[in-house]
Parts: C-alpha cells; sequence; structure tokens
C-alpha cells in the first residue's frame, strides 16, 4: 500500500479492489463507531455502484451498532420506476440496505418533486460518514460537469446526465444500450456531498484512472466535480492499481 495526500485529501494505493474495498470498509467502521460513541447516533449517505462493491460487503460483516446509523444515499433515475434494478434505492436496498438493521433507511424518489423533501432531511441529518465514488467523468453523485455547482445553493437538484456518465452505464452493464439510460436524475449536490464530516470515496479500475488523473493533477474546477475534496478537510480516497495507473 502507498499512500500519500494531495492538498488536503490523503490518497491510498492498493495492489488490488479487494484489498482496496476491504480497507475502506475497515477504516469507516472505526470512523462509525467513534461517531456512536460520541454523538449516539452517526448520519451515513452512500453511493450506488458496482464499483462500491467491496466496500459495501466489508461493511455489511463489520461490528457497527448499525441500529444507530441513519442512511441516506445520494442520486436517483428521474421516471425510472422504484422497482427497476438499475434504480440506485433499489440497488442499495438489494445490496445493502436490507442485509443491516439501520435505525432509519431515507429513500429518494425518482420525481423531481422529491428534490425539497429530500433536501429538508439532509438538512436535518447533517451527514457524519460519506461514502463516494467517483465518474469517468470526474463526477461525484451525478454532478457531472456541465450541472456540478461548488457553491451550488442546493442540497438536492434535477440535473440533465451528460453522454460520458450515460455511456458508463452501459459499459458497466446497468442498462442494454444508451437509449435506455435515463437522461435526468435527482442527485445531492456537491456541497450537499462536501457537508459530510468524513468522506470515504473508494474508485477501482482502468476506466476511472484518467479521471483521477484530473482529480489529482488538475486544478480543483467544476471540470472534475471530484477534485473538490483535495479541500476537505477529512477526506480519504482509496485506489487499486488499475485506476491509479496515469498517476
Amino acid at each position: 500500500m502507498q499512500e500519500f495526500t494531495v492538498d488536503r485529501l490523503l490518497v491510498k494505493q492498493f495492489d488490488n479492489r479487494m484489498e482496496m474495498g476491504a480497507a475502506a470498509a475497515h477504516e469507516a467502521a472505526e470512523t462509525l463507531r467513534r461517531v456512536i460513541n460520541q454523538k449516539g447516533h452517526a448520519v451515513a449517505m452512500f453511493a450506488a455502484a458496482y464499483s462500491q462493491q467491496e466496500v459495501l460487503a466489508g461493511l455489511i460483516t463489520a461490528d457497527v451498532d448499525w441500529a444507530s446509523v441513519t442512511a441516506f444515499h445520494m442520486d436517483n433515475y428521474i421516471g425510472l420506476p422504484e422497482s427497476a434494478p438499475q434504480q440506485f434505492s433499489n440497488f442499495l436496498t438489494r445490496h445493502l440496505f436490507s442485509k443491516l438493521p439501520f435505525g432509519q433507511v431515507h429513500l429518494m424518489g425518482n420525481a423531481e418533486s422529491d428534490a425539497p423533501r429530500y433536501a429538508a432531511l439532509l438538512r436535518d441529518n447533517p451527514i457524519d460518514v460519506c461514502f463516494m465514488g467517483v465518474g469517468e467523468n470526474g463526477h461525484i453523485a451525478f454532478n457531472d460537469p456541465h450541472v456540478a455547482d461548488f457553491h451550488d445553493p442546493l442540497l438536492v437538484k434535477p440535473v440533465t446526465l451528460d453522454l460520458v456518465c450515460r455511456n458508463q452505464q452501459v459499459r458497466d452493464q446497468c442498462f442494454d444500450t444508451l437509449a435506455l439510460v435515463p437522461q435526468y436524475a435527482l442527485t445531492a449536490t456537491v456541497p450537499a456531498l462536501f457537508s459530510a464530516r468524513e468522506i470515504f470515496c473508494v474508485v477501482p479500475a482502468t476506466p476511472k484512472a484518467e479521471a483521477i488523473r484530473h482529480m489529482l493533477k488538475e486544478p480543483v474546477s467544476e471540470a472534475c466535480p471530484a477534485s473538490i475534496l483535495r479541500r476537505h478537510p477529512s477526506a480519504r480516497l482509496f485506489l487499486d492499481a488499475d485506476s491509479a495507473s496515469l498517476l
């Protein structure tokens, strides 16, 4: 394992994605236990993506008082039925929320009109720990470069997805063709994500290598939304050898 910092961001590079995910889950579990000990409860936000499988699997077996954890997720497709396997609320229910006894789970709806309700829940439940990935275009949640705003006044908003983001969903085998990928989504905004007390960003695989290079080597800007993590007071980026291959 190699470890270095870029601005304020702690970066940890592992030989493979299994080691990466296990390490991220172990450190995150320690953080959740600490927060629960301090406050009596914790609020966690989760990304829904196959890139997160290893860390989610590690959390499922972690020694955490999950009944003291309130769970959120960060995005959902607009118009896609909530029962669709690709819908992020459904994905996380299958892979995480149904497997642990969370105290509360707040699922995002699939309509633009749900943004104010979910934003109000986030205002009432400040995030302690945020689990996120990075898209091939550098997005965090569904804050693609053309809609990302580091000073967004909103906590949740509807967005149009760019072509790189939508094509990634096909390459990840979430959808068979580009035509099936929704064009619109609800997303937690960059300030909502950045407000988390601790951030664990887990990014495996070669298709993410260029985004990671941009994130860490280019100036911090909305052109690569994930680059904002370099300014966070307590964020950690976990990479495998493939995602770090252009560093």
